[in-house]
């Protein structure tokens, strides 16, 4: 005789608890993953934030910048000019215009379509990371690459790099979003992955320019992922709370 679980457990309904306790552990598993990334990637600001103060990476950091540099002319970076043009627009997408842009065109179109919420999710999300990495800057002081390294110009402290925190906080909070309202799974990677292409790129240039050190743009990374992680998992929880709100009474059978 086949054995069949659903007959076995047929009794007290425990085969049916027991599918309410898988469904709710899948469900679950997102808010697990987001909590591990959060604190993954504080551990790795902290980390990098010691070890930039006592001084550890110093010659790590001069090392790349050198490696990035035509020999004996530490203003001009490696590669082609046309390589050289391309990644100052890309480093623009990293930018406080480009960003606020983006931000509110994707305000905007959520607002057209009746979604005020999400609207005041990202323009929260974006504002609260910006002064976050406004306020680590004035905390840290950290001074930028000599002049001579400086492609580009710059006026603000160091560490973390603001281009890679924001460009982070926005691409991949906007990434988490769009991936919400996606039903296949090729379509959420492709979203992400974009969203984190973008972040990458955009940090990569500020150390191929010579305005940040390597471990400013890690830093950067780590913080900007902190943040859309911890806002993602936000929206998750107040969506979950809106629809446990919005639910029918539970049959009481």
């Amino acid at each position: 005789m086949k054995f069949d679980p659903r007959t076995f457990f047929s009794h007290g309904d425990a085969w049916r608890y027991g599918r309410r306790v898988i469904d709710y552990a899948r469900r679950e598993i997102v808010v697990l993953v987001l909590l591990v990334l959060i604190a993954g990637a504080a551990f790795i600001f902290v980390e990098l934030a010691s070890e930039v103060l006592e001084g550890d990476t110093a010659a790590f950091d001069r090392a790349v910048l050198n490696a990035l540099r035509v020999e004996g002319q530490p203003g001009d970076p490696v590669g082609p000019h046309w390589l050289e043009d391309m990644a100052r627009d890309i480093t623009s997408l990293g930018g406080i215009a480009i960003l606020t842009l983006v931000t509110l065109i994707s305000a905007v179109y959520l607002l057209l379509t009746r979604k005020a919420g999400a609207a005041l999710f990202i323009v929260t999300a974006v504002i609260g990371g910006s002064l976050l990495s406004s306020g680590l800057k004035a905390l840290f002081e950290r001074a930028r690459p000599d002049a001579i390294y400086q492609a580009v110009p710059v006026f603000s402290a160091s560490f973390p790099s603001g281009h890679a925190t924001l460009s982070a906080v926005t691409y991949l909070t906007l990434g988490a979003l769009l991936m919400r309202v996606q039903e296949r799974r090729r379509a959420k990677v492709f979203v992400m992955g974009t969203a984190v292409t973008l972040t990458m790129l955009v940090g990569l240039t500020r150390v191929y320019f010579g305005v940040h050190w390597t471990t400013d743009v890690l830093a950067g990374w780590t913080l900007g992922a902190a943040w859309a992680a911890g806002a993602w998992l936000v929206l998750l929880l107040l969506q979950r709370r809106a629809g446990e709100a919005e639910a029918p009474p539970a049959d009481p059978q």
